[in-house]
């Protein structure tokens, strides 16, 4: 049975301190690439074998648009989103598939609950019920329906690894991460998610990351579409207040998380980072990547207090800060 990176591979990548006492450690794995796209920096096993979960979702974004979806603007943002289904966030995927033909029906995410609070309340108020559209993946899926729709694949059964948009989704994952896919999993969210190094990943983000939508080359375009889509509109990656917005506002970084503990980042200037929480925890991983940028070069030092200022990194006692999420020795 193929696996992911052991202990013995890992590194202390980030600690919790609670009143001078270090309480947990989140060990893993991390790799910088240069603006070039040359490895800087390794923190652990970065070759060994990761499901990518969501952070995949850049690639197959640009696979969906690359196969016939017309998207743009907050549409072409939320296509690679983890969203956390406010009534703004669905009314854009809602777009999507009303201006295919579509319906929430032909979704094939599972109906959820949304994961803004706020939202959720309100829902419940309201006695509404849980929803694909709701679910944090629906931008992605509509994407995908989208692209079906335009090549004039068949819609159902699009999630199926044999589908002829989940084949191409995998070419195009397997030419950004110059690797072949070495097993193929179900995500949460019902679509294929495809293991790979996390050196690959790592390659794949840094090309969409540095790619330039004036490009002659249309697949460089369609990636550096979606990059500027998404600075353009941070809201829809994620949401207010959650750790992918915060950092793309305030750092002008490309960003996004997986869950299970994946990370990555592209700096303005190209530096790029992915990593590997092994205990599969995510409240480390947006501090940890920009650090790991800062000492590359592709942030400051500046920069990532800013940001740290903004994330939810502090221990509480009682009333009290008594501590914080940061950085381990192992970077």
């Amino acid at each position: 049975m193929l696996e992911t990176l052991t202990v013995q591979d890992s590194v202390e990548l980030a600690v919790v301190e609670r009143s001078g006492f270090i309480e947990s450690r989140h060990v893993g794995a991390a790799v910088v690439l240069s603006p070039d796209g040359d490895v800087v920096a390794r923190h652990g096993n970065a070759d060994a074998l990761i499901l990518p979960r969501s952070s995949l979702k850049p690639l197959q974004a640009v696979a969906c648009i690359t196969a016939g979806a017309v998207l743009d603007g907050e549409q072409l943002a939320i296509s690679t989103a983890s969203h956390t289904g406010t009534d703004r966030h669905a009314s854009v995927v809602r777009d999507i598939l009303t201006e295919g033909g579509l319906t929430e029906d032909h979704l094939g995410c599972p109906p959820a609950w949304p994961s803004d609070s706020a939202t959720r309340d309100e829902m419940v108020r309201e006695h509404g019920e849980p929803s694909r559209v709701r679910m944090g993946c629906s931008g992605k899926h509509a994407a995908m329906l989208r692209a079906c729709v335009a090549t004039g694949w068949p819609t159902e059964g699009y999630l199926d690894p044999a589908h002829p948009l989940q084949v191409h989704i995998r070419e195009v994952v397997e030419r950004l991460t110059g690797e072949k896919v070495a097993h193929t999993a179900i995500d949460g969210c019902g679509a294929p998610v495809h293991a790979m190094t996390l050196t690959g990943l790592a390659r794949a983000i840094h090309r969409i990351g540095t790619a330039s939508d004036r490009s002659p080359f249309a697949l460089h375009r369609v990636a550096g579409s979606l990059v500027r889509a998404v600075r353009e509109h941070p809201w829809t990656i994620e949401g207010p207040g959650r750790p992918d917005t915060i950092a793309i506002e305030k750092l002008g970084v490309f960003t996004k998380y997986g869950a299970e503990g994946v990370m990555v980042m592209v700096a303005p200037n190209g530096t790029t980072v992915a990593l590997k929480m092994l205990d599969g925890a995510t409240r480390a991983s947006t501090i940890v990547a920009a650090t790991l940028l800062a000492r590359s070069g592709g942030l400051t030092d500046a920069d990532v207090a800013t940001l740290g200022d903004a994330l939810p990194l502090t221990v509480r006692g009682g009333a009290a800060d008594v501590g914080a999420i940061r950085p381990g020795a192992g970077l």
